[in-house]
This record gives structure tokens, C-alpha cells and sequence, in this order.
């Protein structure tokens, strides 16, 4: 049978006041009856025995507390367990210490701060190279053993990643190839040079907004999407249940993921630079007056055959950043749900910022051999 709290009052014999003396535990589950009687009590004590409590928790040295505090009454017979948890419980009631969180000046917090996100990004980038190393293992393992390579993953990624983001892709596409002839077009009329529209647009969708507009909408479509499977897998202990059986993750997960996007990025970029084309010479048989077919033949003389090159050599590229930022984003998801989504947006971020400074690498790089 549970024991419960008791208590009885003692008169003192000096005449200095009752004394209220304890027996048994103090605790959650044993003060529920004593605490009733306890607060119908109409005798004020000078004193509070706790000798006889034989255990006690904060509920406990609460009800001591207070009853303490009312009846300005002192405790007396406390253990050192029963005494650090009535002094924590004091010390919590009085409210009188400090809560303020001690900040550094601001000369000195700034360039504090400034060197964790610099030493955060370091070892970031040393992460990113490990998991780079595990995934070129991890293909060059299935290279040496073709069987355990999971065809049909792939297949669905490429769907995934390509097929169904031809919609979007297409029609941002087409939007920007009318934007930029629009706004070409107005900038070269000062100059009576309207027909160099086609130039503009031709080589610049080719050579640079094809495959960068793709790369982000790809990074924010699917990068996302990778991290937040990942993610949520880790999170459910799937990924540690594959290691369990003896699979992979790294085969099973991130090998087809990573492939898929770099195989669909080349035809993605050559899809999303043929529909600019085409929008620039939508707009330009509405206001330029240049036909559409003839827009179209003019491209074929105007944009060198190695602009074309030049995108699909970065395209690959450009998806491996994308399919490895959102599964290294994933795969690092470990405490809560909320992190999923805090490394599904520094997915996109990362792939979408690698990609910008990759590709003026690119720009610099192919205009010093003489692709410019």
C-alpha cells in the first residue's frame, strides 16, 4: 500500500509557538490528502519540522516553502537533499536574481560573431567535400558491382527532376526570352540596331540564362525536395534501418538522386534556352517587325556553335551542386521536425549561391580560352 504524507502539530512547551511536524514522503503522489488538510488549517506555527520525511521532491519542498513564507515560520530538521531543493524553490519564488543573459560589448560581439560564421563555414565546406568523397565511393562501388545499382530509382528521379518540371521550366523559360528582347529592344533602338535583338537573345539564352534559370528552378523544385525526403527519413530512422538490413543509404538514396540531375540538367538547359528563343521571337514579330521563322534562321548565324557547348558543359555541373546540396542538407536533419525545414531552405540557399559563383568562374574561365 502507498504511503502518504502525515503530519501533526506540536505544542511547545516554552510557548514560543506549534510547532508543524512532518512524517513520511513529500512527494507528488503521497501530498494529495495532507495538502487538503494542510490548507483548511487555522493554527499559525512557528515552526516546521521535517525530521520524519523520509522523501521529498519539489512539490514537497514547495509545500514547505510556502507554508514557510505564510507563517513566517523557520524550518528545522531538513536532510541536505530536502534543504538544496527548499533553497531552489526560495531562490525560484523570490524572483529577485538576475535572468539577463550576459552579452559581451558590442566591439567585442560583433567580430565574434563574424568569426563563428567564418569558422561554421569552414568546417561546412570540409563536410561537403567528406560527403562529396562518400558519394564518389559509393558510385565507384557500383561501377564495380553493376547489380546493386537500383535502375528503377533513377528512372523516377528522372521524372521527378525532368519530366515533370518541363511545365515550369518552359514557361519561365518563355518569359524571360520576351523580357529580354523586350528590354534589348528598347535599349538598341537609341541606336537604329533593333536586328542585333536577335544576337542578344540568341547567345545569351544559349550561353548563360538557359542553363542558370533551369539550375535555380531546379535547386528550388527538386534541391528542396531531396532534403526534405532525406530529411524526414532520418528523422523516422529509415536511413538507420537501411545500414540495419545492410543497405546502403548512400547507394539507395543519394547515388540515384545525384545522377538523375546530372543526366536531366544538359536536356533541361537546352529545353529551357530553345523556349527563350522562341519567346524572343514571339515578342519580336509583335513589335520588332523581324518575322518568326526569320528570328529563328538569324540565330542559327549569329550564336557561335561553341555558346551551345559552353551551356551544356556547365549544366552537369550545375546539377551535381544542386543534388548534393539537398541531400547533404537532408542527410545532416538529426533532432526535430523543424529542422527538416531549416535545412531544406539552407538547401536551396547553398545550391542556389554555389551555382551563381560557379557559373562567373565559368564565365571568366571559357572567355580566357578563347570561347568568350
Amino acid at each position: 500500500m502507498r504511503e502518504l504524507t502525515d503530519f501533526q502539530i506540536e505544542a511547545s512547551a516554552q510557548g514560543e509557538g506549534a510547532t508543524l511536524a512532518f512524517r513520511g514522503p513529500m512527494t507528488v503522489s503521497s501530498l494529495g490528502l495532507a495538502d487538503a488538510r494542510l490548507r483548511s488549517l487555522g493554527e499559525s506555527v512557528a515552526a516546521i519540522d521535517l525530521s520524519g520525511v523520509t522523501r521529498m521532491d519539489t512539490v514537497g519542498a514547495w509545500t514547505v516553502w510556502r507554508l514557510s513564507r505564510d507563517n513566517d515560520a523557520k524550518i528545522i530538521g531538513c536532510s541536505e537533499e530536502a534543504q538544496k531543493l527548499v533553497d531552489a524553490i526560495r531562490k525560484a519564488d523570490s524572483n529577485d536574481h538576475s535572468v539577463t543573459a550576459h552579452r559581451l560589448p558590442l566591439l567585442e560581439r560583433v567580430p565574434a560573431h563574424v568569426g563563428m560564421v567564418m569558422a561554421g563555414l569552414g568546417q561546412g565546406a570540409l563536410q561537403v567535400l567528406g560527403f562529396l568523397g562518400q558519394v564518389i565511393l559509393s558510385a565507384g562501388t557500383l561501377l564495380r558491382h553493376p547489380s546493386r545499382f537500383r535502375g528503377k530509382a533513377l528512372v523516377h528521379q528522372m521524372e521527378l527532376v525532368g519530366v515533370n518540371a518541363l511545365a515550369i521550366i518552359g514557361l519561365m523559360s518563355f518569359l524571360v526570352g520576351i523580357v529580354i528582347a523586350q528590354q534589348g529592344a528598347v535599349q538598341l533602338r537609341q541606336f537604329g540596331a533593333e536586328i542585333y535583338t536577335v544576337n542578344l537573345v540568341g547567345r545569351l539564352t544559349l550561353r548563360e540564362l538557359g542553363v542558370l534559370m533551369t539550375a535555380i528552378m531546379v535547386a528550388g523544385r527538386s534541391g528542396s525536395a531531396f532534403a526534405a525526403q532525406l530529411g524526414t527519413m532520418k528523422l523516422t530512422e529509415e536511413v538507420d534501418a537501411m545500414r540495419t538490413i545492410g543497405v546502403s543509404p548512400m547507394e539507395a538514396l543519394v547515388v540515384p538522386r545525384i545522377a538523375a540531375t546530372m543526366i536531366m540538367m544538359p536536356l533541361l538547359g537546352f529545353y529551357s534556352a530553345f523556349l527563350g528563343i522562341i519567346g524572343g521571337a514571339f515578342l519580336s514579330s509583335l513589335t520588332l517587325g523581324i518575322p518568326f521563322f526569320t528570328f529563328l534562321a538569324r540565330v542559327q548565324e549569329v550564336v557561335p556553335l561553341h555558346d551551345v557547348w559552353v551551356g551544356l558543359t556547365k549544366a552537369p555541373v550545375f546539377g551535381l551542386i544542386v543534388a548534393l546540396a539537398g541531400c547533404y542538407q537532408g542527410m545532416q536533419v538529426k533532432n526535430n521536425a523543424e529542422e527538416v525545414g531549416t535545412r531544406t531552405t539552407a538547401a536551396v540557399v547553398m545550391a542556389i549561391f554555389t551555382v551563381i559563383v560557379l557559373d562567373a568562374f565559368f564565365a571568366v574561365f571559357f572567355t580566357n580560352i578563347g570561347w568568350g
